[in-house]
């Protein structure tokens, strides 16, 4: 069974302005979410609107600039707002890599699928695996704007 999502992309962008699209609530609305309701700050639930999609809370883990971030959600269209630490959950971790001139590289990880619900698993691993593409793709473009 498969277990994480891992996809890898490179930008035109230093580091530190990477991390700041990615950990950002006034930046990551560029790519990732719509709207967000609380703060990223390291313990707290923020609530990202996703527009029709519905409003889904995460648990911000950690925040290290300038290479790592990372949160808990419910994956998949269960779009759960509640507390994210009392259901099952998987872990979004963002890496980031300094490489020559202004590039930098981003590795997404999800894991922790195999501790979801049995019925919850497959969809969760298709609508992420299609969802990370898109909206890393987005992230690609938003690099491409600036």
């Amino acid at each position: 069974m498969q277990q994480a999502i891992r996809r890898e992309i490179v930008v035109n962008a230093p580091i530190e302005r990477v991390y700041r699209a990615i950990s950002d609530p006034a930046q990551i609305t560029n790519w990732f979410p719509d709207s967000i309701e609380g703060r990223f700050t390291v313990g707290e639930q923020p609530i990202l609107g996703f527009g029709g999609h519905g409003k889904c809370q995460i648990y911000i883990v950690d925040a290290r600039a300038p290479d790592y971030f990372a949160f808990r959600w419910v994956p998949g269209s269960e779009c759960y707002v509640g507390d994210v630490l009392s259901v099952p959950t998987t872990l979004v971790e963002f890496r980031l890599e300094q490489l020559k001139g202004q590039k930098c590289k981003v590795i997404l990880l999800e894991s922790g699928f195999a501790d979801l619900p049995p019925e919850m698993i497959d969809d969760a691993l298709k609508q992420n695996s299609n969802g990370w593409n898109y909206m890393l793709e987005r992230l690609e473009e938003h690099f491409n704007k600036i």
